[in-house]
């Protein structure tokens, strides 16, 4: 099982869960970033925090998705 912790949840991927479904999850919370990526460029420090905090668990998504992706072509 692949676990990830994204907004301080713990969120399960498992390997029932489509990679359809994982890719629309990262896409839904970088869309949720942008409001924080505004205030960050207008000069909010903790925004930006909360910006880099964004992108550290789209890059562990990002990873969950190829191991996903890759045992499913081992699998096949």
């Amino acid at each position: 099982m692949i676990a990830m912790v994204i907004h301080n949840k713990r969120l399960g991927w498992d390997r029932s869960m489509s990679v359809e479904a994982m890719v629309q999850g990262m896409i839904d919370d970088l869309t949720e970033a942008m409001a924080d990526a505004a205030k960050h460029d207008g000069g909010n420090s903790a925004a930006g925090t909360r910006v880099r905090k964004a992108m550290q668990s789209a890059k562990a998504t990002a990873q969950a998705v190829r191991l996903k992706v890759q045992s499913d072509k081992n699998s096949r």
